[in-house]
């Protein structure tokens, strides 16, 4: 049964990554609810069924449209790849849980915030208000101990980006600050401060990474909102384990 599932995880995130591309790519545009074809973007040919199979079509078709022979992101698959990955691992790690859903859910808001943050700077509205139902019913179901952590914990995660964006006078987005005070609630408090740390460690290297690959720049803006619920799926992973480590070191 571990075998089955494995492979029913990992396509089911294959699947939905290819989903979450979209999602991340139509709702800054306002236009997910249209319900034209997936197309290419470079000549607008309709895409037809065997051109959307998650990762096969981009490895069958070079990475490159069938009709304009114009590259392909490489970000489609990459997204595909990760959410598929990161289902599959969730699985092992948890096993059949309300916890492995939790994860899904977060894998699921990171692949949808990545596409969005990385193509257009923003995180929208509409993707925090999806998501904040979902999240408030998880802790109903399996609250906290105290049940008030999740409260505070989305205080203390809207409020530490919005005391960062008054002192830098705008050096965080707002979108930030609204899916810090979310991931607040899933996490809870102190949870949400070590996924805060985790999320400044990952965006580092990741600045690090563009600014050697495509050189510095000044007012260079960075999307910070993937490093985010990266340090927030790591948190809530493996938060423990950390805390554990970190209080044998100091003591």
């Amino acid at each position: 049964m571990i075998l089955f599932y494995s492979v029913l995880s990992f396509i089911f995130g294959l699947v939905l990554g290819s989903f979450y591309n979209v999602v991340g790519l139509r709702i800054p545009q306002k236009i997910f609810l249209s319900s034209s074809r997936s197309v290419c973007p470079a000549c607008n040919h309709k895409l037809r069924w065997f051109e959307l199979i998650p990762i096969l079509s981009y490895i069958m078709q070079k990475g490159k449209c069938r009709h304009c022979q114009r590259s392909i992101s490489p970000l489609y698959p990459v997204v595909e790849g990760i959410t598929a990955i990161g289902f599959l691992f969730s699985y092992l790690h948890l096993g059949l849980s309300l916890d492995l859903w939790i994860t899904f859910s977060l894998i699921s808001l990171f692949s949808i915030v990545l596409v969005a943050d990385l193509c257009f700077m923003i995180i929208p509205n509409s993707i925090i208000l999806c998501f904040l139902p979902i999240f408030m019913l998880f802790r109903v179901v399996q609250p906290l101990e105290p049940w008030w952590a999740s409260i505070t914990g989305a205080i203390a995660g809207y409020s530490l980006i919005a005391l960062i964006i008054v002192v830098s006078r705008g050096g965080m987005g707002g979108g930030d600050m609204k899916l810090l005070g979310l991931l607040g609630i899933i996490l809870g408090f102190p949870s949400i401060l070590l996924a805060f740390f985790m999320a400044i460690v990952i965006g580092l290297f990741s600045s690090m990474f563009l600014i050697l690959k495509n050189g510095f720049k000044a007012n260079q803006k960075i999307p910070f909102g993937p490093a985010i619920i990266a340090g927030a799926i790591i948190s809530f992973l493996f938060g423990d384990n950390f805390m554990e480590v970190y209080f044998n070191l100091i003591w």
